[in-house]
């Protein structure tokens, strides 16, 4: 039989999940065998780590998204992967399955010092862009825009400039990123057999990238990385009857769906509300927002063709045949669902991943974004009506939908 090994871990409880799976052969279809096991870090570094998170996606709200504050949290996730090396008891477990194989999450660099430490053959998961994550792919500067430069695969002269500077600003600060866990290494590492972290990277025997030919850019590709995006696509379903019933009053208008994530969700403002709120009474479609109805402002009424949501079916109400449009915050996922279902965006980006995401759905034509910090009410509305009507989004809508 195989074992196989899966790192991950969760911001919102600032924990790891550790999941084995001991497969026999043969197995019923649909069958698994596998354990789960949790830690927490201790309670001094769980209120750091989110000071720094918190502090980190405020910044960002306000278009203050700074590359030192990526750092601090960087070096918090060192410090929690020290807490769980000094785990013997996690630790002597997990060598004492032997397992055959280990999954990885390329976020979180502990996970890489665990397959070390285990001594095993990796397989590498990159949930974000190309680029965030140097693994030694060839990336031609003239024509393969770099990690946060914004620029797509047609470059002019200054465009490659600019690539250019990128990467060598880029180059700085991967020493930087990978400097946040050498204290680890040093402590958990004897000295001559160190591992170095930008060595560790390249080990993999394979790289799965959460995207797609039909979103990315042409660049060159080595044959141990594949493109996964849509992996965590599932069958779809008809959407609960609430849903249905609040879609039926707009008739042939449709809907619109609003889902910008947890991190926007939980942090956005209320002016922004009131902004978007105001919008979306401009649209004659309905429009399902997912919104904590306890965040909304109490001395502000929803438009009358709103309705906001604590939880909603997103891949479902992205296959229904009436949906008209999009409006997501740009991350991989969410618009990897769209691509599959042909709905087109309109995104509001808040971090520099999903930005960068947005330039390749802006220049493959599938949405348009907007950014946070020019969200009025005139100015979305008039982004959702272009890309609602426009005919070159209409052909992506239909494609999806009668393909």
């Amino acid at each position: 039989f195989i074992k196989i090994f899966i790192f991950s871990f969760t911001f919102e409880l600032v924990s790891g999940v550790l999941l084995f799976f001991p497969w026999r052969t043969p197995l019923k279809k649909g069958e698994t065998s596998y354990e789960v096991i949790s830690w927490l870090p201790p309670e001094d570094h769980k209120k750091e780590f989110k000071k720094c998170f918190d502090f980190l996606v405020t910044e960002a709200l306000h278009g203050r998204e700074a590359f030192d504050n990526f750092v601090s949290l960087m070096k918090q996730l060192g410090i929690r992967c020290s807490d769980l090396l000094r785990r013997g008891d996690i630790m002597d477990f997990l060598k004492n399955e032997n397992f055959d194989l280990v999954f990885v999450e390329a976020f979180d660099f502990c996970s890489f010092l665990i397959a070390e430490k285990l001594g095993k053959p990796f397989v590498s998961i990159l949930p974000t862009q190309f680029g965030s994550v140097d693994h030694g792919l060839p990336s031609p500067l003239s024509y393969v825009p770099l990690f946060r430069s914004l620029l797509t695969d047609h470059m002019d002269f200054w465009g490659r400039v600019r690539n250019f500077l990128m990467f060598l600003d880029f180059s700085i600060k991967q020493r930087q990123i990978h400097s946040t866990i050498e204290n680890t290494i040093k402590e958990h590492f004897p000295e001559g057999s160190r591992p170095v972290l930008s060595h560790l990277l390249k080990k993999a025997e394979l790289w799965f990238v959460n995207s797609d030919f039909a979103l990315e850019f042409a660049r060159p590709l080595l044959p141990n990385t594949v493109y996964v995006g849509g992996l965590l696509a599932r069958p779809v379903k008809p959407v609960p009857q609430e849903f249905e019933n609040f879609i039926s009053k707009f008739g042939d208008s449709g809907f619109v769906l609003v889902a910008l994530g947890s991190i926007v969700s939980t942090y956005q403002s209320q002016e922004v509300l009131m902004e978007m709120n105001s919008a979306f009474a401009h649209l004659s479609q309905g429009v399902i927002w997912k919104c904590k109805p306890s965040k909304w402002p109490k001395d502000v009424q929803l438009a009358a063709n709103v309705k906001i949501v604590d939880w909603l079916p997103q891949n479902d109400l992205l296959a229904h045949p009436r949906i008209r449009l999009f409006v997501t915050h740009g991350g991989m996922n969410s618009i990897m669902e769209a691509i599959q279902h042909g709905v087109p965006m309109v995104a509001i980006p808040v971090l520099k991943e999903q930005a960068e995401n947005m330039v390749r759905v802006e220049a493959k034509k599938f949405g348009v974004s907007i950014q946070l910090k020019q969200i009025k009410a005139e100015t979305l509305a008039l982004k959702m009506k272009e890309v609602i009507e426009d005919k070159r989004y209409g052909a992506l809508w239909a494609c999806g939908h009668l393909g």
